[in-house]
């Protein structure tokens, strides 16, 4: 048995603002050959995760806000965004309706933290090919760019205008 203590997640919330990408995960899992993935990921207001698709493996990915308030942006090919869904920890319960999502399988996406020092618990089927891990999208601008500063200020800006919705299903 493992205690998952506020301690830790207070630690990793501070360690991810001193982080230059201002997010940082803890894996829970001891290998990439577990055949369940599951960490924690601090993500801080700002930080930038490329839009994105897993699909070297057909798998769901599934994410629970700990702590915190997300957006999930769901884009189509060309970069449309199809969906935003904001979910939170019971904090944040009157900004958004759910606490969690579940991706599909090759599903364009992102996540962008809303308010500073959230958490969120990730859980991907293994095992994890780190070199295969995500496609990133063509149409996103390139991490550490200026257009990606712009981007994240339209994706921050749509978030908040957007109504809480429904959870997104299978």
């Amino acid at each position: 048995m493992r205690s998952l203590s506020a301690e830790m997640l207070d630690r990793l919330r501070v360690d991810a603002g001193d982080n230059p990408r201002r997010r940082l995960h803890c894996n829970l899992h001891a290998s990439y050959a577990e055949p369940c993935q599951r960490l924690f990921n601090a993500v801080g207001v700002g930080s930038y995760i490329r839009p994105h698709r897993h699909t070297a493996a057909q798998r769901e990915e599934t994410l629970l806000a700990v702590w915190g308030l997300f957006a999930l942006f769901v884009f189509d090919e060309t970069g449309l965004i199809l969906s935003v869904e904001r979910f939170g920890s019971e904090r944040f319960r009157g900004r958004c309706r759910g606490v969690g999502v579940e991706l599909l399988p090759g599903e364009w996406h992102t996540v962008i933290a809303l308010v500073p020092d959230s958490v969120l618990f990730e859980v991907k089927t293994g095992p994890f090919d780190p070199n295969a891990a995500k496609e990133f999208a063509p149409w996103a601008p390139v991490e550490g760019t200026q257009e990606a500063l712009a981007f994240m200020e339209l994706l921050a800006e749509r978030a908040e205008a957007e109504p809480p919705t429904a959870m997104l299903t299978t």
